[in-house]
């Protein structure tokens, strides 16, 4: 019976650092991935004659989500790493700490990127008057008679 659990542990082991491994890949490719797309996009839209602010401000939006997407695989791979593979008070005080900067991370990503907090609502957002904007989405939409 001890031979099928340690067998067994060794299965669920072995699955877990694939998983972790594929999901950190996945993460890393996202990343890489959107930092590509993001620069050669804006250097399209440049190459278009469009405004460079606008250019920045586009790239740099995608850039952020980009990240903000390949830090969530990042994050999930180290739980999974520390919680199926290897669980010390170590590994755990390390993924605390790992978590907690990625988490603050994307926090500022998120803050940067939309001009509020994640918990806030969208009519919180930096130079958006959500009064303005519901007037005039109320005065032009296809319900009005």
């Amino acid at each position: 019976m001890s031979i099928e659990v340690d067998t067994l542990s060794q299965f669920v082991t072995h699955l877990a650092e694939w998983c972790a491994a594929l999901i950190e890949a996945v993460g890393v490719l996202l990343i890489v991935g959107m930092t590509l797309f993001a620069l050669l996009y804006g250097l399209l839209e440049r190459y278009r004659h469009k405004d460079a602010e606008t250019v920045f401000q586009n790239t740099r939006l995608r850039l952020g989500r980009g990240i903000l997407l390949g830090l969530e695989f990042l994050v999930a791979a180290d739980i999974i790493h520390t919680v199926a593979v290897e669980l010390t008070f170590t590994t755990v005080g390390v993924l605390a700490i790992v978590v907690l900067i990625r988490t603050f991370l994307s926090f500022t990503l998120d803050v940067e990127l939309t001009g509020r907090w994640p918990w806030q609502g969208a009519h919180h957002a930096i130079g958006r008057d959500h009064r303005t904007e519901t007037r005039s989405e109320a005065g032009s939409g296809a319900d009005s008679p």
